[in-house]
């Protein structure tokens, strides 16, 4: 894994525990646009390599996006960072090499 990629999944982690203290509305929209940003790096590194990465980050990039607003209440969007940091954190240390086709 390269270290950018890394690098991305634990600043997010980090970003995304953060949204579930009080923090100001400013803060949520930039981790929405970091977070899209991250996740569709995260998906564009792993479409040829694994598809269930791929599908993962692409799925989370779409529903974290600033543009196109998905409102959930705040109880919601905790549950999703926290689901989040744990895909992230896990993702590092396990590499399924599984396709979809295979699931």
């Amino acid at each position: 894994m390269p270290k950018t990629e890394k690098f991305i999944k634990i600043i997010l982690s980090v970003l995304l525990l953060v949204c579930l203290l009080d923090m100001p509305y400013g803060y949520y929209q930039l981790i929405k646009f970091f977070g899209m940003v991250g996740f569709g790096i995260l998906a564009y590194n792993n479409y040829k390599k694994n598809e269930v990465w791929f599908v993962v980050w692409l799925a989370s990039a779409i529903l974290i996006n600033p543009i196109f607003k998905i409102y959930l209440g705040r109880e919601l969007w905790n549950f999703l960072d926290v689901i989040w940091a744990i895909l992230l954190i896990t993702s590092l240390f396990v590499n399924p090499k599984k396709s979809l086709k295979e699931l």
